[in-house]
């Protein structure tokens, strides 16, 4: 497992599963010969993409962002239809730091499509229970709203399996909320109308997840936005806005989805990467 020191925070990422996605759909009107220099696909043009939760410690607290696609819920059509090469480990993560499920205090969504949430819950028999029963499980106000109520766009992201047994432990928010010093939720929209980024910040260094609004790296420039966002130019004009300030003072991103990388941060100008953290893991189409 791939690890990143940030001060006193150690972001661990976990096996969350590993989807493989039209690379068209990924990167909306973005021509394919100016997006595969970045992100290369393969003879099916899917691009390999992770769904790989960060575990953060952080006095004495363990918390987790996103939860990956799960384990044995998917069917046979689903796994086919979204590239599923390999799902969820995230307990078995976990027992390899020496924790549980049941160690883990919060767990910070910042959406709740099928490929975030599919780890909140797990099937013990028949019945579908919490994965984490001791957690606080945090989400926007809006997009709890759309989980529980989908639209017919949403629905087919949107499955009951994901939120019926957790809704006790949920905790929302609408525009911002703070989980604990230095761990912040940021409500944007785009993505999803309730989408949320989180920012991470230590000894007045930052990290910024921007989830799926820039799902990997390749998704830097804030025109380049995925087929799949509800309001795409939220996304666009969020982004905007956050690529500056973060050229600006020297923010570094981490990223959930991206099967190259863990983390980037680029010089002011955003041409160059100046730091980076590979992911360690094989990936079928090398960069």
């Amino acid at each position: 497992m791939d690890k990143y020191v940030f001060h006193d925070m150690t972001l661990t990422w976990l096996n969350g599963g590993v989807t493989s996605l039209d690379g068209g759909a990924m990167f909306g009107v973005v021509p394919k010969p100016l997006w595969q220099r970045k992100y290369p696909s393969n003879a099916a043009n899917q691009i390999e993409l992770s769904t790989e939760p960060i575990l953060i410690q952080f006095e004495g607290k363990n918390y987790i962002i996103d939860t990956g696609v799960g384990h044995g819920k998917l069917t046979e059509k689903q796994l086919r239809n979204f590239g599923v090469t390999e799902e969820g480990d995230v307990e078995g993560s976990l027992v390899e730091l020496g924790l549980t499920p049941e160690d883990i205090d919060g767990v910070l969504c910042t959406h709740l499509h099928f490929d975030h949430a599919g780890g909140l819950t797990r099937y013990e028999g028949d019945t579908l229970v919490s994965v984490f029963p001791n957690a606080h499980i945090y989400v926007s106000q809006k997009e709890w709203d759309e989980m529980r109520k989908p639209n017919i766009r949403s629905k087919n992201t949107y499955w009951k399996e994901n939120w019926e047994p957790i809704q006790t432990q949920v905790v929302t928010f609408h525009e911002y909320l703070q989980i604990a010093p230095g761990i912040e939720m940021i409500h944007t929209g785009g993505h999803s109308d309730g989408h949320a980024v989180i920012k991470l910040t230590q000894q007045g260094d930052v990290l910024l997840h921007m989830a799926d609004i820039m799902p990997t790296h390749a998704h830097q420039n804030p025109l380049w936005v995925m087929a799949y966002d509800d309001y795409p130019m939220t996304s666009v004009f969020t982004k905007e806005r956050l690529m500056k300030e973060a050229y600006e003072n020297g923010y570094r991103f981490i990223f959930y989805h991206d099967a190259y990388y863990r983390m980037v941060q680029w010089d002011p100008t955003g041409k160059e990467i100046i730091d980076s953290l590979r992911r360690s893991k094989s990936v079928a189409v090398p960069l």
